[in-house]
């Protein structure tokens, strides 16, 4: 997908469109006020006051007939230079624009405005020289917005647009949106009820419907197979801990904006939170016995329900959410296992991703933003050591990455892999942190070859990340066609007349079902074509229809998701070839 502010030309048209946008709505609605009109990452906006007047979808068409009109006077777009004093007399009934003026740096003796025909607004610019040059937009949608994000303000109208030089890349824009809106895991979610969200409940806050929950279940299990296999001893720590352990940690310090409010009682001298991440708690498991050079490097994993009291307006789905579980672990290791610990955790995730097919990825090294260290704890000496660390394993291992300052979590620098989605955007999938401070903090030891106490290293991975992202992530990736071993339901068999074929259909379920093959009958008195039909919306990967010589035969008829072969053959090579692709993750 395009980033309009990324692209100086588009940046540029964009915001002469965002005007003209302006302009039409001042001809239809004479009352209007004028905010902002940015332009963003995908077209432009503009906020606007229409008093009592509200728009609706069906007032976009008219706007945009309005804006053709504009657009087609090809008027010149003309630029005016004017002192602070005449711009606030010019916009004296104008709030918004006085409220801008008056808080413009008193340095800026000069003011910019431009004027197109009968319109004229406040802008520094730069403009294309006419309107004509406009003339290939759509209106994509509008909302409400509080003036200046004040939510204590009034609520503005804000229309979204976009604008392209051709008519054909416009449309191809479009088609690419189209494309977009069919992958977003928002509506693939409810569309295959995966997951649901309640006003009720409370926003951010998913609930997981049976598909959602079995899909995260093999999920949970993949992985923790995995780990497993490189000896990650998994543990459970409660949702919920006191004050005193994030004290500790640095998060009421560094953390506690993101966190939910404080909880207490007047009997209980201790106060709580829910946990915004699991590391302080295993910091405290691995405190709670004496260890030894020889036992390290000791890998306690975990699927960890985990809560972020995020802003209302940044939650997206199960992408971006209040309550959310992380596939976390953290590996406490001598200084001189950090190499090779992090070179087999880069392994497990190239593994992982080998697996579901992901092959564009980066690895980015994300450090301290070093113009502002209030935000990260810790002293300089062991940032740079850790940073260095990190940088030499990258380069140990010889494989392509980037830096990125003022990326680093507040406790150390950390390596992450930066996948490429199917809608163009740059998702952090996994990552891998280093971290000498919380050892210091919590004063965690081990015994070294010399007998001496000495601080370990603690090393933070999560693999799939947030599983809830995970999920988002493959089901935007694949348009929610899962694949066999991690559908929720794998096979439906369908009989053609129940009278005639239940009884067989049943018994294939029960043949399925002894193989741990997710399977269901669609035996309801409905015609064959329309459960031929559900069995496609709902994109089960495997139809198996059943007829009188499926039944004489002892056969099935197959027809994989997304095709229209139909393939015969007998029971028992099905259920062998089942369970082949179903091992191998095919």
């Amino acid at each position: 997908m395009i980033d309009f502010k990324e692209n100086e030309a588009l940046d540029t048209l964009n915001h002469s469109c965002a005007h003209l946008m302006a302009q039409a709505i001042k001809h239809l609605y004479p009352h209007a006020k004028f905010w902002v009109g940015p332009v963003v990452s995908e077209g432009f906006y503009y906020d606007i006051d229409l008093g009592d007047d509200v728009i609706r979808d069906e007032d976009l068409p008219k706007i945009e007939k309005e804006m053709k009109k504009c657009a087609k006077d090809n008027k010149r777009i003309v630029r005016e230079e004017i002192s602070k004093e005449e711009a606030l007399e010019r916009f004296k009934d104008d709030e918004y624009k006085v409220d801008l003026i008056s808080r413009m740096d008193e340095n800026e003796v000069v003011i910019s405005c431009y004027t197109q025909g009968d319109f004229t607004d406040l802008c520094r610019g730069p403009h294309v020289e006419s309107t004509k040059l406009c003339k290939n937009f759509k209106l994509l949608k509008h909302s409400g917005a509080y003036w200046k994000g004040d939510k204590n303000n009034k609520v503005l109208q804000r229309i979204y647009g976009v604008c392209f030089p051709t008519a054909e890349e416009l449309e191809a824009h479009l088609q690419e949106l189209e494309e977009a809106k069919q992958r977003d895991h928002r509506k693939l979610g409810k569309d295959l009820k995966m997951f649901m969200f309640s006003d009720i409940v409370g926003a951010g806050l998913p609930m997981w419907l049976p598909n959602g929950f079995t899909v995260r279940r093999l999920l949970s299990d993949y992985i923790m197979d995995k780990e497993i296999k490189q000896g990650y001893q998994h543990v459970m720590t409660p949702s919920v801990a006191s004050t005193k352990l994030y004290k500790i940690s640095g998060h009421l310090e560094h953390y506690e904006k993101d966190m939910f409010p404080i909880m207490n009682r007047e009997e209980d001298p201790d106060e709580y939170v829910l946990r915004p991440m699991n590391c302080p708690e295993h910091m405290i498991m691995y405190k709670s016995s004496l260890h030894s050079y020889r036992d390290l490097p000791v890998r306690i994993a975990e699927i960890a329900n985990d809560f972020r009291f995020e802003a209302a307006g940044a939650l997206t789905g199960i992408e971006r959410s209040r309550a959310f579980t992380q596939n976390d672990s953290h590996i406490f290791a001598t200084p001189d296992q950090i190499a090779q610990e992090i070179k087999n955790v880069t392994a497990l995730i190239v593994d992982v991703y080998k697996d579901f097919g992901l092959d564009k990825y980066e690895f980015r090294l994300s450090l301290r933003d070093k113009e502002n260290t209030d935000k990260y704890f810790g002293n300089d000496e062991l940032w740079e050591k850790s940073e260095a660390e990190l940088r030499e394993v990258l380069k140990e291992m010889d494989v392509p990455y980037y830096e990125a300052e003022g990326e680093a979590a507040f406790y150390g620098p950390k390596i992450d892999v930066q996948v490429k989605s199917a809608l163009g955007h740059d998702v952090t999938l996994s990552t891998i942190q280093l971290d000498y401070q919380l050892p210091e903090r919590f004063e965690l030891e081990y015994v070294d070859h010399n007998g001496n106490k000495s601080r370990p290293v603690v090393i933070h991975r999560a693999i799939l990340g947030s599983i809830d992202r995970f999920v988002a992530f493959l089901l935007e990736e694949t348009k929610g066609i899962l694949p066999l071993w991690l559908s929720a339901n794998q096979v439906v068999v369908i009989p053609v007349s129940n009278e005639k074929h239940n009884a067989y259909g049943e018994e294939i379920i029960d043949m399925l079902k002894d193989r741990n093959i997710r399977a269901y009958l669609d035996n309801r008195n409905e015609k064959l074509g329309y459960r031929i039909r559900e069995a496609q919306t709902s994109k089960i990967p495997v139809e198996v229809v059943i007829c009188d010589g499926e039944v004489e035969e002892r056969s099935v008829t197959v027809r994989r998701y997304g095709s229209k072969e139909e393939n015969k053959m007998s029971l028992d090579d099905f259920l062998t070839m089942l369970e082949k692709e179903i091992k191998e993750k095919a």
